[in-house]
């Protein structure tokens, strides 16, 4: 049976080359697989880190400035409004990206879906090197958007499902160290580059945006050698192949242990349907029940932890810096570190975690949608507040911070080394915190015995009662 199964699977091909290449992740020991699986997530997120902080320099750059027509030609802006809105227009194709980025991810698989995103990344790269005009960038920067909302959207979520409970956190962590990463070269190449013809050279920020290409391009080379997703395996029936990963990924773990997770994995995928696109407006709105409990409450704490991540004080235009360098790069630097270990990781784990096997993938698209228009808004908006209130504008920003403690303390879930099929149980009950973990605490074990096991004991119950109600005397 099994070899019947293998040989329906993608992974099967009369090609013997393309067979030995998308099945090289079987060479590889446990270790090899996981840092593989880390190295190539770390790429995708370098791509998306590098691409938000490559335009603080594009900025700069008064032959850019003249090319785009937002300015003067010693590379003073007066169209703050245009330059914010050749910025944020990339989120917007983010938007769209991630939403189709992940219900691809959850038909073609995370692998499949990682590597089309790479293409629209890199061509996308490419278009923005390239341009000629405002329009010209406008348009560069969309399908820029589009990979880029996919590959930020799907990478969480291969992690996420390929990562066990214990270091799922950790390991999310580790990847997006590579957003900040690839902010850092964006600033340090735009530095470097300052000095070619004083800083009035085209290669200042043609180079600056070709230079992305460069981690697509790595994504296209090597991303179909990884395994997919146990999860997404199981999802489409090829419990065989979900099995070998997760045995796999996990190593010389407890094997008691890791039967447990597949049969979690196993049942939970059960029954499930891939999604219409209209479903996400649904769920937005509350009204689809059918593919698990609050979906609507899901979506929209993906939504605002995302915005709320985006709004906490960081200024997107790092030239302006310049006259007060050391204490600005000090306080920068400060910054990215305590953002990266906290907002930054966390604001992208939840997503991936508190949505049913069903849809992670399209799922995660809410808090994608969240980040966009968090930081689309911000970086369309910054330009302009900076104009007008300059350094007020970070006391708003503070402020912020300290609603935002509260609406986490009391909403949030704690998902900290809980698997992700027993998280379901903590969306059972009302929207408090401390309700979801009353809820966790009584309804977590029901998610690991499996539904089969479960309908097993609800139908033995029903059976004695029965038996009892018949030996009952006749009145």
């Amino acid at each position: 049976m099994s070899i019947i199964h293998l040989s329906n699977s993608p992974l099967s091909s009369p090609s013997t080359r393309a067979m030995g290449f998308t099945t090289a992740w079987k060479r590889l020991s446990p270790t090899q697989l996981n840092i593989a699986i880390q190295t190539f997530a770390l790429i995708s997120i370098f791509f998306e880190g590098y691409d938000q902080g490559v335009m603080g320099g594009v900025n700069a750059s008064p032959n850019y400035v003249s090319e785009v027509k937002i300015g003067q030609p010693d590379g003073t802006v007066t169209n703050t409004t245009k330059q914010g809105g050749i910025v944020s227009i990339y989120y917007l194709g983010a938007i769209v990206g991630c939403f189709v980025g992940g219900w691809a991810a959850d038909r073609i698989g995370r692998i499949n879906g990682l590597f089309f995103a790479a293409i629209f990344a890199l061509v996308g790269g490419a278009l923005q090197a390239a341009t000629q005009s405002a329009d010209f960038i406008l348009v560069a920067r969309v399908v820029t958007g589009l990979g880029t909302g996919a590959l930020t959207g799907i990478t969480p979520v291969l992690v996420s499902e390929v990562s066990s409970a214990e270091h799922r956190g950790g390991f999310l962590g580790y990847v997006f160290i590579a957003n900040y990463l690839g902010i850092s070269v964006a600033y340090w190449l735009d530095f470097g580059l300052s000095f070619v013809n004083n800083g009035y050279s085209a290669v200042r920020w043609r180079f600056l945006l070709g230079f992305q290409c460069l981690p697509a391009l790595l994504l296209l080379a090597g991303i179909k050698m990884l395994p997919d997703s146990p999860r997404y395996l199981a999802s489409v029936g090829r419990n065989a192949e979900a099995r070998e990963v997760l045995e796999r990924v996990r190593g010389s773990a407890d094997p008691e242990a890791v039967e447990k997770e597949f049969n979690e994995i196993v049942a939970m995928a059960e029954d499930i349907k891939p999604a219409s696109p209209i479903e996400f407006i649904k769920i937005m709105c509350g009204l689809d029940k059918d593919k698990g409990a609050h979906l609507g409450r899901r979506a929209w704490l993906c939504i605002w932890l995302q915005i709320m991540a985006s709004w906490t004080a960081s200024r997107h235009d790092p030239s302006k810096a310049a006259s007060i360098a050391p204490a600005a790069v000090t306080m920068l630097f400060l910054f990215n570190l305590v953002y990266a270990s906290t907002w930054g990781t966390v604001a992208f784990l939840i997503p991936t975690e508190i949505f049913p096997s069903r849809m992670r993938a399209q799922g995660n698209g809410f808090g994608i949608t969240g980040w966009a228009i968090g930081v689309g808004w911000t970086v369309l908006v910054n330009p302009i507040m900076f104009e007008n209130i300059q350094s007020r504008t970070y006391f708003l920003f503070a402020g912020l911070n300290f609603i935002w403690i509260g609406i986490v303390y009391l909403i949030y879930p704690e998902t900290s080394n809980r698997s992700l099929e027993s998280i379901e149980a903590m969306f059972t009950t009302s929207p408090f915190y401390w309700q979801m973990e009353k809820a966790y605490a009584e309804n977590k074990d029901m998610f690991a015995t499996g539904k089969h096991e479960m309908e097993g004991d609800r139908l033995s119950k029903e059976k004695e009662l029965e038996c009892s109600h018949d030996e009952l005397p006749h009145v």
